[in-house]
């Protein structure tokens, strides 16, 4: 039979109000009181109905949180450590993976509004910003994560993407680089801004990226090998690779040793996102880290903010990512690089 909450009362000795006001946190209770309530329901496993909770305007202690891509190491890593952050604050995430599929997101905006949950982190990018204003109609707070929308005013956490795609070009140049290729999501904002800092840095040297060095790959295995067939093909190779992701990267090393051709012997390739992929993939993969953990403590925190809060400013956080320095980038002598 399922725990209710007159037996997580009966069994600490307190009132249903007493129970009610830990699972709300709200009131005056002691510390002590609180701790042995909580404890009991822990032991019970006592599971307080979010369903009813929505129907009498009290909090559901749940979060939403939309990724583009589950299969992606980055949001995948991203997601265990959000659900770890709301744990602390007695939340529990429900994870929408919409596979860049519009209707699919739609579907999930519709499913999180009618579960009633508190807030919701959302690291797609909706083609419409009628989404976001229903949601504000309806006061549900929202962050916006991996990327900014300059109509919207809402919270923001986000990666230096421009930063980290410049550190990535310089890093190649500073390796005696001179002919490049990138693969990036030119459908995702931050794709088009880790293009734009990594031109950049090519442009202060006085280099042109050439257009067709550019490639479009969602981040994706099957999107992600035929990019990097693309360029393995090419007469004229470049002597190195920018990817936008981990998993880019790690594929076209894949691909690459399918070809034979190697890395970085032949060609070199730094990656971006810093994800469990740079570290298993052989070579171990240079890339530019994004903090993760930073990223998602910052998210939570604002998002709690906005549900205790609903008239509390908007922040945009954005964070700086660094390079961290592994195998897949081999320094050319002069001759070699141009």
């Amino acid at each position: 039979m399922k725990t209710t909450i007159y037996d997580v009362a009966k069994e600490a000795g307190v009132s249903i109000a007493t129970v009610s006001k830990v699972i709300n946190n709200t009131g005056r209770i002691s510390e002590k009181t609180r701790k042995k309530v909580t404890k009991i329901m822990g032991d019970l496993e006592y599971q307080p109905s979010s369903v009813a909770a929505a129907l009498t305007g009290k909090r559901t202690f749940t979060i939403g949180v939309l990724v583009p891509d589950i299969a992606n190491p980055f949001f995948a890593e991203i997601a265990r450590a959000l659900e770890n952050n709301a744990r602390k604050s007695g939340y529990t995430i429900i994870l929408c993976s919409t596979d860049y599929q519009k209707e699919r997101e739609q579907d999930y905006f519709d499913l999180l509004m009618k579960k009633q949950v508190d807030g919701m982190i959302i690291a797609t990018e909706p083609k419409e910003l009628q989404k976001f204003k229903n949601l504000e109609s309806r006061d549900i707070p929202y962050i916006m994560f991996s990327f900014d929308h300059l109509e919207l005013d809402s919270h923001v956490v986000t990666t230096d993407d421009v930063k980290g795609g410049y550190l990535a070009g310089r890093y190649l140049l500073d390796h005696g680089h001179r002919h490049a290729a990138v693969i990036t999501e030119l459908q995702r904002a931050s794709g088009k801004l880790r293009l734009e800092g990594f031109k950049r840095a090519f442009g202060a040297a006085g280099i042109e990226l050439d257009p067709d060095s550019v490639i479009n790959s969602k981040s994706t295995f099957e999107d992600a090998k035929k990019a990097a067939r693309k360029i393995l093909k090419k007469e004229n190779r470049p002597s190195a690779v920018f990817a936008s992701t981990d998993l880019i990267a790690a594929i076209f090393i894949n691909e690459a040793r399918k070809a034979g051709v190697s890395i970085p012997g032949d060609m070199s390739i730094i990656g971006f996102d810093n994800t469990i992929y740079a570290e298993i993939a052989d070579p171990g993969l240079t890339t530019i880290a994004q903090p993760i953990p930073e990223l998602a403590s910052y998210a939570i925190e604002q998002l709690m903010k906005s549900i205790k809060d609903p008239d509390s400013p908007a922040h945009r956080i954005t964070l700086a990512p660094h390079l961290v320095e592994r195998d897949s980038v081999k320094t050319l002598k002069n001759h070699e690089a141009d």
